[in-house]
């Protein structure tokens, strides 16, 4: 590889590098904190359920109830999933839309 394949990819060097060194980092602190932890201790437990224990001892009551409860935390899984994927689709045709737009008004 020489110097000018090199300088024609830099940003990508970077972008790996960085991507390695925040990947290293965090598996790092990961090994740490799995040793620290007690035995049936939950490492990587959400802020949700934190959140939602902690309003709840103060002695909030909630005003009304969901309409419909997913059934099992695997359809509330999939619903998330789905919600992520169309998500990603609108944000997606919209960026390719718009960037289809723009070539097409160039002059050829």
């Amino acid at each position: 590889m020489n110097f000018k394949t090199l300088r024609k990819y830099k940003l990508e060097i970077i972008f790996a590098v960085v991507v390695i060194v925040f990947a290293a980092v965090f598996l790092i602190q990961n090994s740490n904190i799995q040793a620290n932890a007690k035995p049936g201790q939950e490492t990587w437990q959400g802020s949700d359920d934190m959140g939602s224990a902690t309003i709840e001892a103060t002695g909030y009551h909630p005003w009304i109830q969901p309409l419909w409860t997913p059934p099992s935390t695997e359809v509330e899984s999939l619903l998330f999933s789905v919600q992520s994927g169309l998500g990603a689709f609108v944000i997606g045709y919209f960026f390719g839309f718009y960037r289809g737009k723009r070539d097409s008004a160039k002059p050829a």
